[in-house]
């Protein structure tokens, strides 16, 4: 039977036309949850929750349609293969042994290699940005993570925090079918379009501060400081919670962030000022406190 004939490169050129044009508009068409991989803080025609997330939701979309190609083509040429080379009628024995074959093998090597380099390259660039603190924010906020609930402490002008306010939260208390009183949760409050730089803490274990909608979360260790920095960008509440097993009641470890209005974010630290939640959070609420080096001694050693 004779080989059917092999189609042309032109012929090849005007199929790749109507692919491309379909392929754009069907873009085009795109919500903006869906051109963000349907990951958090992208309802349909709103804004970035923060001056980061467009930059973290770019990484993780564009790292999963390079690694769609991959699989494409992957699993494009095993379908191949195992139809060119599938066994024939009349057919006997083993196939013809193949010991080397240098262009495929440069090519399984180099291509990875790029990729791996890839990722790393533009991985490394986004974390630089992510870690880079501001340093004079507008707002300098203390979280503290404890077993299992939240502190949080919006420090003045005076570096012994003796101008500071402060809220100490508890943890969630779910109902019986397990809903969560939102009002009931601790509640960080930011004001839209101001730079903020969060000190993390923890008065126990190893804690996370993850707050879903701006894509980004960060380990809290007692006896080492964490910060980050970032504009919240977007008014609105988000949901937080401690994203490290930290103990029986990790899943109640919950809060809100609120972004609200200047004006508002002032009257929230004015009800604090005036309910006498001033100064710095003492420390003797962290647990532990008989670290090594600190002199402390364990409860009923003389």
């Amino acid at each position: 039977m004779p080989l059917s004939r092999v189609p042309s490169k032109r012929l090849l050129r005007w199929a790749a036309i109507p692919i491309g044009v379909a392929t754009a508009v069907a873009l085009a068409g795109c919500t903006q949850a869906e051109l963000h991989g349907y990951l958090p803080g992208f309802e349909e025609g709103a804004e970035p929750t923060t001056n980061h997330t467009d930059m973290v939701a770019g990484l993780w979309v564009n790292s999963w349609i390079v690694l769609l190609v991959v699989g494409i083509i992957t699993w494009g040429l095993m379908g191949w293969a195992a139809i060119a080379y599938r066994r024939r009628k009349g057919q006997v024995g083993l196939p013809v042994q193949l010991r080397y074959n240098m262009p495929i093998e440069i090519f399984y090597t180099i291509v990875p290699l790029i990729l791996v380099i890839g990722f790393f390259a533009f991985t490394a660039r986004d974390q630089t940005i992510l870690e880079t603190q501001t340093e004079d924010p507008d707002v300098s906020i203390i979280a503290i993570g404890k077993q299992w609930a939240w502190d949080f402490q919006y420090n003045g002008e005076d570096e012994d925090g003796s101008d500071a306010v402060w809220s100490m939260g508890v943890q969630a208390d779910p109902a019986a079918n397990g809903d969560v009183d939102q009002e009931k949760l601790p509640t960080l409050y930011l004001p839209v379009d101001k730079s903020v730089k969060i000190l993390l803490q923890s008065r126990d274990v190893i804690h996370s501060f993850w707050v879903i909608d701006f894509l980004y979360k960060k380990d809290m260790y007692i006896g080492r400081d964490n910060y980050w920095s970032f504009t919240p960008t977007r008014e609105g509440t988000y949901a937080g919670k401690c994203a490290e097993l930290c103990g029986e009641y990790h899943s109640a470890m919950l809060f809100n962030v609120k972004v609200v209005s200047e004006a508002e974010y002032e009257d929230y630290l004015a009800t604090l000022k005036a309910a006498g939640q001033t100064g710095d959070i003492n420390d003797e609420y962290d647990r532990l406190q008989n670290q090594p080096g600190t002199g402390a001694t364990a409860e009923g050693d003389e």
